[in-house]
């Protein structure tokens, strides 16, 4: 129904009645229009900071679901980490010790990807610090099995190869000393003969006479071959597998430098030159630089009595020759 509108006139003091101007008309039209359409927006935007839209919903669902598949797969990662561990731990402890291999070392297992910005384009994200500790994760996995994968390609290299390994390890005694009566003095601390102090001994001495063969160990290739200062005359064995071994004191030498040989070949007389005291061989070994017992590498040509009698003759102090 159409509004009508009066205006009291006092001097007549009736009601008259008021026809507006078509601009007015307007402009009240357009004032309801504005103000019904403000009216509608603010309700319009209420309603969807209330409830939300369709669509924000379904982000939200689906973000949510994001966040708990990011969670499980942090979960999993984290278990994931803990079988390449016990694998790793297999690894270093077992199969390499088995091929003497040298562990690998943990700077190269858990390397990283230094300073350089590769989760930059993460930090923006809502969830970014369970993002990029996943990611991480991710690439600390894929690190470690990388490095795994190469450590069994090298422990595979070693088994094939493990045929030629045993037989250059020094297994053997360098004389005939099957009684063991040729042992004079082992590993260790002694009480120097000449100037009567003590010093520490790099191998094993094997009273013998002159003239008595000298086997060598393992296979291998003659490294040295002569004088050698204290030592006299001196053969030097690497057999490979970071095995050296030293043969010192010699009267003759029957090998040169260069030549290949093979455990139980002879390679030399026993003798006293050098720093000796009386005719023996003074006999060593190192395995990757450092100097070792000997004792340990005589398992081939004795049984486990003799073994266990070896080793209470080497811990004796015994008489040092040199």
């Amino acid at each position: 129904m159409r509004k009508v509108y009066y205006i009291y006139n006092p001097q007549t003091r009736t009601y008259d009645r008021i026809y507006p101007t078509m601009r007015q008309r307007v402009q009240s039209y357009l004032r309801r229009l504005f103000v019904g359409m403000g009216l509608g927006a603010g309700s319009f935007i209420l309603l969807l900071w209330i409830f939300g839209s369709p669509s924000e919903k379904d982000l939200r669902v689906e973000n949510s679901r994001l966040l708990a598949q990011y969670n499980i797969l942090s979960t999993r990662l984290d278990e994931a980490l803990d079988v390449m561990q016990h694998l790793q731990q297999r690894d270093d402890n077992l199969y390499r010790v088995i091929m003497q291999a040298d562990p690998v070392s943990d700077e190269l297992r858990n390397a990283s990807y230094g300073k350089t910005n590769r989760y930059e384009e993460l930090m923006d994200m809502a969830n970014k610090n369970l993002v990029i500790n996943t990611t991480q994760k991710m690439d600390l996995l894929a690190r470690r099995v990388y490095i795994q994968s190469k450590s069994f390609d090298e422990v595979v290299n070693l088994c094939k190869r493990n045929d030629e390994m045993l037989a250059c390890i020094p297994a053997i005694q360098p004389v005939s000393n099957k009684n063991l009566k040729q042992t004079a003095s082992g590993y260790g601390t002694r009480i120097d003969p000449i100037y009567k102090t003590v010093k520490f001994h790099a191998g094993m001495d094997f009273s013998a006479d002159i003239g008595t063969p000298v086997y060598v160990t393992g296979n291998g290739k003659v490294v040295k071959a002569g004088w050698e200062g204290l030592y006299g005359n001196c053969i030097l064995i690497d057999h490979g597998f970071g095995y050296v071994t030293r043969y010192a004191h010699l009267s003759k030498i029957k090998v040169r430098v260069g030549q290949k040989v093979v455990r139980g070949e002879v390679i030399g007389e026993v003798g006293s030159t050098g720093k000796s005291t009386g005719p023996h061989l003074h006999y060593e070994v190192h395995v990757k630089g450092q100097v070792v017992n000997p004792v340990n590498y005589y398992f081939m040509d004795l049984s486990a009595d003799d073994y266990d009698k070896m080793i209470q003759i080497a811990a004796n102090h015994g008489k040092v020759f040199d």
